[in-house]
């Protein structure tokens, strides 16, 4: 039997006592709503029994009394007591689906503060008692993330619930309080839910003045999942049929080349960029950070972007190229055998303030990265990259067999000494390393055709079998670990391989912000869809987003023909990178008022030059100062990245077509050009065909249709001019661009 609270206990009595106001039918399931003292209820009935209550409404100890029950398209119900009124609203969003959305707005009657607010979900046993049912949490909120919890109720056998929030709805509560909408969805078996922030007294609600308090979406399951697969597809499924039910912030045309250029010119002219050592010029991790040996990351983090925007721009920015390239073979450290992470003539500068800056000590993700980026070169043909990663690799193979492909936290290079073996106490080591190996492992295959590294690859991926959401380290490793593992299951056929990539996915998903924070500092800034780098990370990160965004789009150009790949996973992850596109160019300082940023003494890493085109590491709640961790220069690559697989260039025609959506199969002909956007036709994009030079061609049509449908012409938004003409299309359509 489960502890439980005074108050749920208390809570439980009401209820079982209460009035029931009406019934509803949901898709085989039954709602009734409860009048119960303070609160009102809607206690969820399954087929065969099972019961869960949601607390729709909630005034601390106070009497509620139903003022009105109205009913059309959705129940309205109106509540007064003697410190509060409340509006609730009772919906049925999906008519397919078992799932029902409440919205509760409550008005104080006087200045108000909440010291406490109850969480609102309480699993039921046939005979009403909380504590006596047994379930799971699969997922809950962390930090700033989505609001979503998912569960299921296993005693008695009953199903699953996915709860979400949309937290932008407490965007007045939290910008009349002051306080942040972190951490309010989740809680401890048998008390869950969500629960308001708590209040100070220098910042109470206002009198009069209505707050929404919970806007829910809440989907019921007959299904309690067998193992991590299934629970990591339901939570995909789920959060696909949730999102389509949400509003999404509208999104806008981004001059991406310009930012780019401004960049650019920033990233070879500033000095805080760059740093001399053993004779080369290397780029800073952070900009006017001298103190800190150049890192091998850093440079490659810059000049493979780089190189991809050169070759879709056909201009030569050999300068910067060079100097980037020129200085990589130093990386090599011949005592070790392997491309080392700090300049190994740059060592004793080591201020050793953390574990990784001390002499030896490598972060197990780290050794992998620049290795990956040096194969990218490799198989472009590249022969010091290539010489690089193959006096490498032998390293990195024998540190894989001495963990069993299980790697710690850090380890020294010299002796494979475990310097920190767990994240937490209990929580294991970096869990998507053995994908990142896996990933390496497959380029060095396809660059030597050498069937071990292979096989290599297979026996790590395999390491990853049994994890749950804790497969999820670092997010940019995970996103190429799911492209990874997706090109494994192409080979081989197994399907422990496409739902590992599927478990990837879904810890990525898990780890973004399904809101618009938009109060206090974040009003300058949108934050719907952000992606976190870590699990338990407290704010966004320039390099991860980015490296996500490329990493995703590796994951669909392999599931691309590939029939069994879930809908849910490609609407999800289409909406991803449009809206990435849409939030990452906040990073760059000139986007921010200044008095958003850090200050001088709250700057972890070098300093922050306002002006200067060169992506803040972090971006945080509304609360706080961004760029705490500094300027970071290896986030420069974030246009680099973006321009050449959003940007097609016609030459020809003399334009060049945007697209919010990842799109693939272009095709240029006489007079037109044809392709294909990726996502789901219920959801929508935007596209932008913009000139090469001055103007646009006099005559453009554009065509289109979902999957085989007949294409019929999609007229411009708004007016052609000499600027951009900008469309919106739906998702899964193929586009033909006439001139």
């Amino acid at each position: 039997m489960n502890p439980i609270s005074a108050f749920t206990a208390t809570s439980l009595y009401h209820l079982r006592k209460g009035t029931v106001l009406k019934e509803i039918s949901l898709q085989g399931y039954m709602l009734k709503i409860i009048a119960a003292e303070f609160c009102l209820w809607i206690l969820a009935e399954w087929p065969q029994g099972g019961q869960i209550a949601f607390r729709a409404a909630y005034a601390a100890n106070d009497h509620l009394e139903v003022e009105s029950i109205e009913e059309a398209e959705a129940i309205e119900i109106a509540l007064k007591g003697t410190m509060v009124a409340i509006k609730l609203t009772i919906t049925k969003p999906d008519a397919d689906k078992p799932v029902f959305g409440f919205k509760t707005v409550l008005t104080p009657l006087f200045d108000m503060l909440v010291p406490y607010w109850p969480r609102d979900i309480m699993p039921l046993y046939n005979n009403g008692k909380t504590q006596n049912t047994k379930g799971t949490i699969h997922a809950a909120q962390v930090g700033t993330r989505s609001g979503l919890l998912f569960f299921s109720l296993e005693q008695p056998q009953t199903g699953s619930v996915f709860y979400f929030q949309d937290l932008g709805s407490l965007q007045k509560y939290c910008e009349h309080t002051e306080t942040s909408a972190g951490d309010l969805v989740g809680g401890s078996w048998p008390e869950l839910g969500m629960k308001l922030p708590v209040t100070i007294k220098e910042k109470p609600l206002k009198a009069g003045e209505e707050y929404i308090v919970s806007d829910a979406y809440v989907l019921l399951s007959d299904i309690v999942p067998n193992d991590n697969y299934q629970m990591s597809q339901q939570f995909i499924n789920y959060l696909a049929d949730i999102y389509l039910l949400l509003p999404h912030p509208d999104t806008q045309y981004h001059d991406w080349p310009d930012m780019l250029s401004k960049g650019l010119n920033d990233l070879e002219t500033h000095k805080g960029c760059w740093q001399f050592a053993d004779g080369r010029s290397y780029l800073n991790a952070y900009v006017s950070d001298y103190k800190t040996p150049p890192e091998s990351m850093v440079q490659l983090a810059v000049l493979l972007p780089l190189m991809d925007y050169d070759r879709w721009s056909g201009e030569n920015h050999c300068p910067v190229i060079e100097t980037l390239h020129n200085g990589l073979e130093n990386f090599f450290d011949k005592r070790l055998g392997t491309i080392a992470r700090w300049l190994p003539a740059k060592t004793d500068d080591l201020d050793r303030s953390e574990e990784q800056k001390k002499l030896d000590i490598m972060d197990s993700w780290y050794l992998h990265h620049p290795l990956l980026n040096l194969s990218r070169l490799a198989i472009d043909g590249d022969d010091i990259a290539k010489k690089m990663l193959l006096d490498s690799i032998e390293y990195v193979i024998n540190v894989a067999h001495h963990f069993d492909y299980s790697w710690p936290v850090f380890y020294n290079m010299s002796t494979l000494e475990v310097i920190k073996a767990e994240t937490a106490e209990g929580q294991g080591g970096e869990k998507d390393v053995p994908g990142a190996y896996a990933h390496l492992m497959i380029q060095v295959w396809q660059l030597t055709g050498n069937k071990k590294y292979f096989d290599e690859a297979v026996t790590a991926a395999r390491k990853l079998d049994g994890l749950d959401f804790d497969i999820f380290y670092q997010a940019n490793n995970t996103a190429f670990s799911a492209g990874a593992l997706l090109r494994l299951y192409k080979e081989t056929k197994d399907e422990l391989f496409l739902n590992l990539s599927y478990l990837c996915i879904a810890g990525i998903l898990k780890n973004v912000q399904l809101w618009d924070c938009n109060y206090g500092n974040a009003k300058h800034y949108p934050t719907y869809f952000a992606i976190y780098p870590l699990k338990d990370a407290p704010y966004t990160a320039a390099y991860e987003e980015q490296e996500v965004f490329a990493g995703i789009h590796m994951f669909l150009k392999e599931a691309d023909g590939m029939d069994e790949i879930l809908p849910s996973v490609r609407l999800l992850l289409a909406e991803l990178v449009k809206h990435v596109i849409n939030r990452v160019s906040y990073y760059y300082p000139p986007r921010l008022p200044k008095e958003v940023l850090a200050t001088k003494s709250e700057i972890k890493m070098g300093e922050i030059d306002p002006n200067l085109w060169v992506a803040l590491e972090d971006l945080q709640d509304g609360w706080v100062p961004s760029g705490q961790v500094g300027q970071e220069v290896y986030g420069a690559g974030i246009a680099f990245g973006i321009v050449p697989r959003q940007f097609y260039k016609v030459e020809k025609a003399g334009f060049m077509v945007f697209t919010e959506y990842p799109a693939t199969a272009y095709k240029v002909s006489k007079d037109s050009l044809s392709f294909y956007a990726r996502g789901d036709s219920r959801l929508n994009f935007r596209m932008a065909i913009l000139p090469l030079k001055d103007k646009l061609p006099t005559k453009i049509q554009v065509t289109g249709g979902i999957s085989n449908s007949k294409k019929e012409t999609i007229k411009p938004e708004s007016g052609a001019n000499n600027t951009y003409i900008e469309y919106k299309i739906s998702g899964d359509s193929h586009i033909t661009i006439h001139w």
